[in-house]
């Protein structure tokens, strides 16, 4: 690459990062400046269904994602002129080998030769709610734990599914009513055995003289369970 060259990139490089940098200290700041609720003329978002701003929800999904792909451009072009201030512009970060003009002349801050160049940009950002909830809201499941069977956020979050979400009936078409429009809604919750579920102790626990049961869903279970073995 010659220093004409060179200096032919350098300034494509600028003019792209005086772009960016006016774009994203801008007013309009990729659609951000205002918040979502402003631009509906709502108190709050949160009352209402998601395919009732399903519209607003895709437009600010996609004003986020320009914002955040023209920070990571103009990182790239950052570092692209550090590079050529210390003189390993032009060489792929990977096998060094040079990275062929033209396709530094359409792309002028790749670090990649072809061989090399990585997928598309995927986002590391977390939702900002991380930062209060400790430990993040994934580590509050005790499924895979044995030993853990505390009242974990999977619990608290099929109480509230109970209410109703907005997954359709045909999301679950195994469910013959609406109580099973939720995921693991036959879950065993408070016993292991259906026998434990639906038998009433005393107060040690004792079930030998048990003459007492309960008609729930365990019971029903367990009923149709002889069924089938007395049909066998």
């Amino acid at each position: 690459m010659t220093e004409a060259q060179q200096s032919a990139l350098r300034a494509q490089l600028l003019e792209e990062k005086r772009r960016l940098e006016e774009r994203l200290a801008g007013n309009d700041h990729f659609g951000m400046a205002r918040g979502m609720n402003d631009s509906l003329g709502e108190l709050s978002g949160y009352d209402n269904h998601p395919a009732d701003i399903g519209t607003e929800l895709y437009e600010r999904g996609k004003d986020l994602a320009l914002n955040e792909a023209a920070e990571h451009q103009l990182e790239e072009i950052e570092l692209a002129l550090l590079r050529m201030e210390d003189g390993t512009y032009g060489q792929c970060v990977v096998c060094g080998k040079p990275i062929p003009y033209e396709r530094l002349e359409a792309v002028p801050a790749t670090a990649y030769c072809k061989e090399h160049q990585p997928g598309g940009h995927v986002s590391q950002r977390r939702p900002v709610e991380e930062q209060v909830i400790h430990p993040p809201f994934g580590e509050h499941f005790n499924d895979g734990d044995e030993e853990r069977t505390a009242y974990d956020a999977e619990d608290a979050w099929q109480e509230v599914e109970q209410y109703g979400t907005s997954n359709p009936p045909d999301y679950f078409r195994e469910g013959k009513n609406y109580n099973e429009l939720t995921i693991d809604h036959d879950e065993k919750r408070g016993y292991i055995d259906d026998f434990e579920g639906f038998t009433i102790t005393d107060a040690h626990g004792n079930t030998e003289a048990i003459t007492d049961i309960t008609h729930n869903e365990a019971y029903d279970r367990a009923e149709e369970s002889w069924e089938i073995r007395r049909n066998k």
